[in-house]
């Protein structure tokens, strides 16, 4: 640990998925109400924050790889180490064991990070803070305004999981199954349009779980949020096939503003595999939500989760993920090998996969996930859509944005970051598209 200084700069580095990057502009935004200015790196920082994912292979050993290699950057440079804060899962589940081992300043879960100014000052006073309570959304009312944001913004509504997938440990890091209050959210929405959100991505670990006492489920989220003036598209990620209700699918048909694209992770193909993950749909009642959505919304882009070498995984039930990755044609996806976490059921089962073969069915798959990919991407070429302005390009007057179907787009244009501009796409590659601006969109 370090001398007990207040630090007056710091860096927040995140790990893992979308919600992280929430929690961690969030905290950022905590620091920057208390005085601290932002630090463009970790080696100008007085304090570091690793935001940290369980989800991440050998998670935990990364955690401490990062707090050493801190501290050797800067006995390199002949600077004071910074005081360094773990928060996420990671923090939720080894919170003091990372205390003991690494002798960090503070370490925070994810359910009480709107605790982390007061914890800096603990710290800073001598000694070590921690906290890894889980109070059911408490920190979404202690948290700061939205003071700044980009084009694009997260917004958080439903944290934790009660589905207890057997390889997951989410449940055990992020709590129960909660959804924020719907004011709560339409208010944090319309903030950040106020500071230049045109983009609004919902979040949570099963987001179409969301609701309130009303019954007003995500569906009707996504409709109160569609009045909002500026804001121009809505996303939402990442959903549980068993919580695709009804209104949900018509709100892609006719919600103007919901963006065509659903990320829908089923993880296998193989019945006897999504037992075992339990998973809590077939490969068939996936497949039935998928036909729905698509007639509902024809042009929609498919994205999904995979695990390849689930313990007991047969080269048999394999074939039939890859079948099932021919029958939807992903616009893309995700893709994983299977690796025991710690505490959860699956690290227990018989039947492990050796990684060679694991390595071997990952290929396979990625290179069928990567053709269907390009051919939806090549499938784009000739169509005019309308792509959100996010940052500047590599070349002089190029522009990066996104397409409707989530396609990074880059082309020459003189438009702002933020504006909306009709594009036709005039070449597909397997990763991004090029287009050719030919009008600026309504606001």
């Amino acid at each position: 640990m370090n001398a007990p200084n207040p630090p007056k700069t710091f860096h927040v580095k995140s790990f893992g998925c979308q919600m992280n990057v929430y929690d961690g502009e969030r905290m950022a935004e905590l620091m920057a109400a208390q005085g601290m200015t932002a630090a463009a790196d970790s080696a100008s920082a007085d304090l570091v924050v690793l935001n940290t994912c369980h989800i991440r292979e050998k998670a935990t050993e990364k955690v401490f790889s990062d707090i050493g290699r801190l501290r050797k950057d800067a006995r390199i440079a002949d600077r004071a180490a910074p005081m360094i804060a773990v928060a996420g899962c990671v923090a939720q589940a080894e919170g003091e064991e990372i205390v003991r081992r690494a002798k960090v300043d503070v370490v925070v879960g994810p359910q009480a990070y709107h605790n982390l100014p007061e914890l800096v000052a603990q710290a800073a006073a001598g000694g070590s803070a921690l906290d890894t309570g889980m109070p059911a959304i408490a920190k979404f009312g202690a948290l700061p305004a939205r003071r700044k944001t980009g084009p694009s913004a997260f917004l958080t509504v439903q944290e934790g999981c009660d589905k207890f997938c057997t390889y997951c440990v989410v449940p055990y890091t992020r709590g129960a199954e909660v959804s924020r209050p719907f004011d709560a959210i339409v208010d944090e929405a319309r903030s950040l349009v106020d500071v230049g959100a045109r983009e609004i991505t919902l979040l949570g670990q099963n987001v179409n779980a969301w609701d309130d006492a009303a019954g007003t489920g995500l569906h009707g989220l996504i409709a109160a949020l569609d009045k909002i003036e500026g804001l121009a598209r809505i996303r939402y990620t990442t959903s549980h096939p068993n919580d695709m209700r009804e209104g949900l699918i018509r709100a892609h048909a006719e919600v103007e503003k919901l963006m065509p694209f659903l990320h829908l992770p089923v993880q296998a193909g193989n019945d006897r595999v999504l037992k075992a993950m339990n998973r809590s749909h077939t490969r068939d009642s996936y497949l039935r939500v998928l036909d729905r959505v698509r007639a509902a919304r024809p042009d929609i882009a498919l994205s999904g989760d995979f695990i390849v070498g689930f313990p007991g995984e047969t080269d048999a039930e394999f074939a039939d993920t890859l079948s099932l990755v021919d029958a939807v044609g992903y616009a893309q996806c995700f893709s994983f090998k299977y690796s025991p976490r710690p505490g959860t059921p699956a690290a227990e089962m018989d039947g492990q996969v050796a990684p060679a073969v694991m390595d071997e069915r990952l290929q396979r798959l990625q290179a069928a996930l990567n053709r269907d990919q390009a051919a939806f991407n090549a499938a784009t070429l000739g169509r005019t859509c309308s792509v959100l302005i996010e940052r500047q390009g590599k070349l002089p007057g190029q522009m990066l944005g996104k397409s409707p179907w989530l396609q990074s787009v880059h082309l020459m244009t003189d438009a702002k970051i933020g504006e909306l501009v009709e594009v036709e796409i005039v070449r597909a590659d397997p990763n991004s598209l090029a287009g050719v601006e030919r009008v600026k969109a309504a606001a």
